[in-house]
């Protein structure tokens, strides 16, 4: 039996954290319950107080193929590695330096949203095609692939 996944990110601002994300990805914030125009207005017909309401966020991919990403707001900050990161695939099928080229592209348009560039590792065939390891807004890894 197959299982759908979602991913959890921990940080401090679930809000900043889902719009950087959202435009990572392409997808988008979780529509509010049925019934509200928005969060704020499901949230506080919940009786969840103003300061509570950047606990968490949820984004979904738009044609509904993704996982479900949620971020939760955590006390404590990034404190190691990730052990788990997530690939952006930005150059799917793309070889040599037309893939790279897409990559530093891409790498440009998320260091303008926030993340910060950490490495390049250029094509080694035939084992690695080429990437660039990057960190979110709140130093979470990811590659670009």
């Amino acid at each position: 039996m197959s299982r759908e996944i979602q991913v959890t990110f921990d940080c401090a601002d679930p809000a900043a954290l889902a719009a950087f994300w959202a435009e990572a990805l392409g997808y988008k914030l979780q529509d509010p319950p049925t019934g509200f125009a928005t969060w704020d207005d499901a949230l506080e017909a919940m009786g969840v107080p103003a300061s509570r309401r950047n606990d968490a966020n949820a984004l979904v991919d738009p044609a509904g193929n993704g996982p479900r990403i949620f971020f939760q707001r955590v006390p404590e900050s990034k404190q190691a590695k990730n052990r788990v990161h997530l690939d952006v695939r930005a150059a799917p099928g793309l070889q040599g330096d037309e893939r790279m080229n897409a990559l530093e592209t891409e790498a440009t348009r998320l260091t303008s949203l926030g993340a910060t560039r950490l490495q390049r590792f250029d094509p080694n065939p035939p084992l690695a095609a080429g990437t660039i390891v990057m960190r979110d807004p709140e130093g979470n890894e990811f590659c670009l692939d």
